[in-house]
């Protein structure tokens, strides 16, 4: 059976996680593949995850991290230069989970690390952590991914996921963090190029055979139109915020012209339902804010627009619309 090798030059996340797409789906199965990349600063989230309620949703838009959705499930991750990414497709029938940790372990032991299996999906050094797996499998093939720390920035990890504690009640999957070690701990010489050829030579070994790298960039999408199809729903906030399990949000506080007890119920990352309990004297005001949050995107911009709208268009209520405004788009900060 015929290898194939591919090795992504953008670090674009979409980008990736689109090749990855484009590999389970419409590359031909009857190969062992690899394929080797890296993201540019990422919080890629499971598939059933709430963005909102793992990572710090505007802390990561102020400083142009990117929010990726993978299509596998599990937790919340940050990706960075220093992490690099592998992922194995082969037949179903000749699909070996134990060899690609096996390839892993040997391309690590070329560089002088000792790693072994953890579990079922990690490996370590020692007693850390330094990779992570997921799979998925097909009626004809399977698909194993996973993720090396070689030198992540691991602080970061801590400035983006785990917000402050909204009172969300998310129907969905929280992250566990774990004890986790970069490789350039065990060998200072490691890096994205170094680990990428050790992992090409080790695959090949194990398959005794070889073949050559095939280098991916922005032009592979014009190449290939089912590349460029997943790309644009890697890229879509529908995709990335749209797909996010049912969750409520609920919230009050006192103005000086009355409680507001606000309940919000989102469904594809739209405010579905609005709840307002509140002892203001004028109902109308109620209403108006109901009527005016229902049917927007559970997104800051979007319900500070939308509440700008209703303060310019009813100036005599523009004071509490406002107060609302302020106090709601602050709450959801993440």
């Amino acid at each position: 059976m015929k290898l194939r090798i591919l090795k992504s030059s953008v670090t674009n996340p979409w980008f990736n996680l689109a090749t990855e797409d484009w590999i389970f789906q419409a590359l031909d199965a009857n190969s062992h593949t690899l394929f080797l990349w890296r993201n540019s600063e990422t919080v890629v989230i499971g598939r059933s995850q709430n963005p909102w309620v793992e990572c710090k949703i505007d802390k990561m838009e102020a400083d142009d991290i990117f929010l990726a959705r993978r299509q596998s499930g599990g937790g919340a991750v940050f990706h960075d230069l220093g992490n690099t990414n592998f992922t194995f497709l082969s037949p179903k029938d000749s699909y070996d989970q134990d060899a690609n940790f096996t390839i892993i372990i040997n391309a690590l032991k070329k560089l002088g690390i000792e790693a072994d299996l953890s579990g079922r999906n990690d490996m370590q050094v020692g007693d850390k952590k330094i990779s992570g797996s997921a799979f998925k499998h097909a009626a004809d093939r399977s698909f194993h991914h996973g993720t090396l720390l070689v030198n992540a920035n691991m602080q970061k990890l801590g400035d983006y996921l785990n917000p402050h504690p909204l009172k969300l009640k998310a129907k969905g999957i929280k992250s566990v963090r774990a004890r986790v070690a970069n490789l350039k701990e065990f060998n200072e010489d490691i890096n994205h190029e170094r680990l990428s050829d050790a992992i090409i030579e080790a695959f090949c070994e194990h398959y005794g055979d070889t073949a050559p790298v095939e280098e991916l960039d922005e032009a592979s999408l014009a190449k290939q139109p089912a590349l460029n199809t997943y790309y644009q729903q890697m890229a879509d906030w529908e995709w990335r915020f749209g797909k996010t399990p049912e969750f409520s949000h609920h919230i009050e506080t006192r103005f000086d012209w009355g409680i507001i007890d606000l309940h919000l119920d989102v469904k594809q990352a739209v405010v579905s339902e609005v709840v307002i309990f509140s002892d203001a004297l004028n109902v109308e005001l109620i209403d108006l804010l109901k009527e005016t949050l229902t049917g927007a995107k559970y997104n800051k911009k979007e319900i500070k627009d939308k509440l700008d709208g209703l303060a310019t268009a009813r100036p005599e209520l523009a004071a509490q619309v406002e107060d609302v405004e302020k106090w709601l788009v602050g709450e959801m900060e993440g």
